[in-house]
């Protein structure tokens, strides 16, 4: 291996530095735990597909937005309406964007309206600690919407200190294409017990697009700030957080392909707090409330051409954790009672006492019950448990999704992994009652399930990560939309259960730390990563019939980042991704997709640097006829403020 590594570096015409011109922190993500279980395991032992972006590759990434550092995991496909994440649907091995659980510090933030708002968070991509993605269904982990998988955002702490107060600050500025601007700023406060970290950001651009008319419609604007904070007692730890994005933007043919000036205003805000016990019985309570509100302009600032959509959703949830060690392993149960409440103009059923322009509404709680049982015995991992799930929402009553995972260490740093797991998804409101716009939604929806059998190894030594797994997915009951052309082009679009969907597929990691893997040496090259997805679904539908998601996803991606370091405090990293989609659409057709970031630091406390994204100009759709930005250049300035 190492040989391979010294022939990619002397390809690349990167040479041998000293030590001191290079000096970096060399990280360790083998230590890392990570929540791909009900109790939070080290990431070489789950027995899961977990992909781990860590502080130093968000930093060092070309990326200015989640969505943009997810499309580098090899199971999510990310699908842009826009620039910078302003609307992307996010999914995972072949599923909707409707499918993933999204979690902030382990606090479920999915959008029971739409998932196409599930990917609105109140943090910067400057604000981030780690990312973590479960790959494959993950109800006895996440509860509900975690069909195909969860995505969980983790934040950053403050350093405590032992004795008196420390503070920090950091302030980013950024300007660049197509009117883009981005100011952050973030200030964090840390005694010997607790910590506190306050951010906010403002980002806005003129687009990159125009209408039919000649004026902006991939314009945006958007506010973001939010607070996470921590304190720490001799028998129980408590964190808090809470948050508001409020954004506008152009929406361009986003819901109709009939339309150019479409328009959307969301506004999202949460607030959580939780707890950590010490004891025995490891006990967590957390509480939490999600609200959001929602206005949609099919004819952007003009109500009088058609009436503006509003939509206004809470949920407010529980969750009690426990887990007990003992000589036979570590036991974890729970209970999680989420309630979802919307109030639109056009989702739910008719009111009694309507207020304003909202005059539907519904209101559905879903209650999971989790058991769970992990134990290790010399080389040997397993966990077994399952969810019991009732939910006010339909009448399919009780429903019981078993999981079990095994994990056997083979030789120095390997091991061998299998799991089988299920889930579901309750429809959203969306799926429920859009009944507007050329689409007939059926209220009487079930929810959607799936069984999945994956199968793999890793590799984890002295600066080499490798991962290869093997999966066979099974959903049935799915949600579609689909149009029966035969009824003409004009046929609405009907929200349907679909039978079952089959979907089999191979996906690697292979990471590379150079520094490492040399006991500490430096090169020009500091690391490499290459990620890989093959996949194929069965699926047919009945002639004269067509999909509008659950037909189209990747069927082969490859994504490769190089990181580089150079002398003077000089480094750069380059990324390149490539999408092959199935797909009914004469638009979507594969892409390469080329980014770079180059930094200086000076002065320990600033730097400064320039994004690339789409270096080579290439045009690209990754939904409807919607195109996608080409070369966006942006240069950008942060430093410590003290």
């Amino acid at each position: 291996m190492r040989k391979i590594v010294l022939c990619i570096s002397i390809v690349l015409g990167l040479a041998v530095a000293g030590p001191d011109a290079f000096a970096q922190e060399v990280y360790s993500l083998d230590s890392i735990s990570v929540t791909a279980s009900r109790t939070p395991v080290l990431l070489h032992s789950s027995a899961r597909t977990m992909t781990l972006m860590d502080s130093l590759e968000i930093a060092s990434s070309p990326a200015e937005t989640v969505n943009d550092l997810l499309k580098y995991a090899a199971g999510v496909d990310v699908r842009q309406r826009g620039g910078f994440g302003m609307q992307t649907d996010i999914s995972i091995r072949g599923g909707t964007y409707n499918q993933v659980a999204v979690l902030l510090n382990g606090i479920n933030i999915t959008d029971p309206q739409t998932g196409h708002n599930s990917f609105d968070f109140p943090v910067n991509i400057c604000d981030i600690d780690h990312i973590e993605v479960l790959e494959g269904p993950a109800a006895r982990v996440y509860g509900t919407s975690a069909l195909v998988g969860a995505i969980n955002i983790v934040t950053k702490g403050s350093v405590r200190q032992h004795e008196g107060v420390s503070a920090s600050g950091e302030l980013n500025l950024e300007a660049g294409s197509f009117g883009y601007a981005m100011a952050n700023g973030s200030v964090s406060v840390a005694t010997n017990r607790t910590y506190n970290v306050f951010s906010a950001s403002y980002q806005c651009s003129e687009g990159y697009n125009r209408n039919s008319q000649g004026g902006k419609n991939s314009d945006f604007g958007a506010v973001k700030a939010f607070v996470h904070g921590g304190a720490e007692f001799k028998e129980r730890n408590l964190t808090w957080q809470a948050g508001i994005s409020n954004k506008d933007f152009g929406s361009s043919t986003f819901y109709s392909p009939k339309f150019d000036n479409q328009f959307e205003h969301t506004t999202k805000t949460f607030v959580a707090i939780k707890s950590e016990g010490k004891g025995l019985l490891h006990f967590s309570p957390a509480l939490y409330w999600n609200h959001s509100e929602d206005r949609f302009e099919l004819f952007r600032d003009a109500p009088d051409k058609y009436p503006f959509n509003y939509h206004k959703t809470n949920v407010a949830g529980i969750n009690l954790n426990f887990y007990l060690d003992s000589k036979l392993g570590r036991t974890a149960f729970g209970t999680e009672a989420r309630h979802e409440t919307i109030r639109s103009t056009n989702l739910g059923e008719p009111l009694e006492n309507p207020n304003g322009q909202y005059v539907c509404g519904l209101s559905r709680t879903a209650y999971n019950l989790f058991l769970e049982h992990n134990v290790t015995a010399g080389p040997l991992t397993a966990s077994a448990g399952l969810t019991a799930v009732y939910n006010t929402g339909n009448n399919e009553g009780v429903r019981f999704f078993p999981g079990a995972d095994v994990s056997l260490r083979v030789l120095d740093g390997g091991r061998i992994f299998a799991s089988y797991n299920t889930s579901y998804r309750m429809p959203t409101f969306t799926d429920l009652y859009y009944s507007v716009g050329g689409h007939r939604a059926d209220p009487n929806l079930k929810s959607e399930k799936l069984n999945a059998l994956e199968f793999g190894l890793k590799y984890y030594t002295q600066g080499v990560r490798m991962t290869a797994s093997v999966f066979f997915n099974t959903g049935y009951d799915m949600i579609d939309w689909i149009m029966d052309t035969s009824a003409g082009e004009d046929a609405p679009w009907t929200s349907v259960n679909h039978t079952k969907i089959n979907s089999v597929g191979e996906e690697f990691l292979i990471q590379l730390d150079i520094p490492r893997l040399f006991n500490g040496r430096r090169f020009f090259l500091n690391g490499l990563t290459f990620t890989g997805l093959h996949m194929d679904q069965s699926k047919s539908l009945e002639e004269n019939l067509r999909s509008l998601y659950s037909m189209e996803y990747i069927k082969n991606k490859v994504a490769a980042q190089a990181d580089l370091r150079f002398p003077l405090g000089f480094s750069a990293n380059v990324s390149y991704t490539y999408v092959d989609r199935a797909t009914e659409s004469e638009l979507i057709k594969p892409y390469h997709l080329l980014d770079a970031k180059i930094k200086y630091d000076f002065w320990s406390h600033y730097s400064f640097y320039v994004r690339f994204y789409n270096i080579l100009n290439r045009p690209w759709y990754d939904f409807g006829d919607i195109p996608q930005p080409g070369i966006w250049i942006i240069g950008g300035f942060s430093m410590n403020i003290f």
